[in-house]
């Protein structure tokens, strides 16, 4: 386990993950996003991680398997959900990013709507907003403003009790983007400097299949304006609309949609599965930049390997 960090203040290294998150956002690999649901009820995980030790040893977990952002969460934002009060929400992420933030440098998002929870998790040490709502509830995007983190902004036709009843688009990509735009256009006048912005196309978020695949399908479109992109896609329905598996089975099919996105301008990837997408862009890059080296010191790959 990481030792516990107690040579600096939690300001001090909130601010300092988010400034080298920054950064590495601005290299060519994808950075891999560890999911940490600390929900009773989410569509994947709900109610593996609710204690808030499990859910910490999850997330060091990832840590070791080499995810650069953890994302918290305590709502669950599957179609269909019903929110859990301010109070609730609170006591199931604060006390997660506080242990986390002692543990690991790694940067810490909190997967939240509500600008009482930004508060209380960034003083607890988070340094990205992620919001699904994209800062639009009363005093969210001021809190996100004063707050001095980065944020991402994710586009939701209606909210997750009714948004997949019926979803239309004239074109989903084309409204998707003008969304994302005007968000960040609202995010910068309210003071949040432009590099400080990431923008998700917010898959399965109001969205039928036919819309997911042509956004997934078109989203290098959404780098034109140059925020690092966000795609969720591990374990979604659309995964399983396309391979007929259940939720624990969908891992392939998430590392294949995971790799398109990636080659398609996708700059993080939020996963469930840290270890296997790590694995899977890494035999990305060795065929794009024919870098064979190992990935991890002391691995080798053997003629008797290559042969089996």
């Amino acid at each position: 386990m990481t030792a516990v960090l107690t040579t600096v203040s939690t300001a001090t290294r909130a601010a300092d993950a988010r400034d080298r998150l920054l950064t590495r956002l601005t290299t060519s690999h994808p950075v891999v996003c560890g999911i940490v649901n600390v929900t009773p009820d989410s569509f994947s995980d709900g109610g593996r991680f609710l204690d808030s030790d499990r859910a910490v040893a999850h997330a060091l977990s990832m840590v070791d398997e080499g995810t650069e952002l953890l994302d918290i969460g305590g709502e669950s934002t599957r179609p269909g959900a019903t929110p859990p009060t301010v109070d609730e929400e609170i006591e199931r992420v604060v006390p997660v990013i506080d242990a986390l933030s002692r543990l690991t440098s790694t940067p810490l998002s909190v997967d939240t709507s509500r600008p009482e929870v930004m508060r209380e998790a960034v003083r607890a040490g988070a340094s990205v907003i992620n919001d699904v709502r994209a800062l639009r509830l009363p005093g969210a995007l001021a809190a996100a403003a004063e707050l001095d983190v980065a944020v991402c902004l994710t586009h939701m036709q209606g909210e997750p009790a009714t948004m997949q009843h019926s979803p239309r688009y004239g074109d989903v990509t084309a409204e998707v983007c003008e969304f994302l735009d005007d968000r960040a256009a609202e995010c910068i006048r309210a003071g949040i400097p432009a590099y400080r912005i990431l923008v998700d196309p917010g898959f399965g978020f109001g969205k039928t299949l036919e819309h997911n695949l042509q956004l997934l399908q078109s989203l290098r479109a959404l780098t034109a304006a140059g925020r690092p992109i966000m795609a969720g896609l591990s374990r979604k329905g659309m995964i399983g609309a396309i391979t007929g598996r259940e939720v624990d089975g969908r891992l392939a099919g998430s590392l294949a949609a995971a790799i398109f996105a990636a080659q398609n301008g996708a700059s993080l990837l939020r996963v469930h599965d840290v270890a296997a997408t790590i694995d899977a862009l890494a035999v990305m890059r060795a065929v794009r930049s024919l870098d064979v080296l190992p990935s991890h010191p002391g691995q080798s790959t053997t003629n008797a390997e290559a042969t089996s």
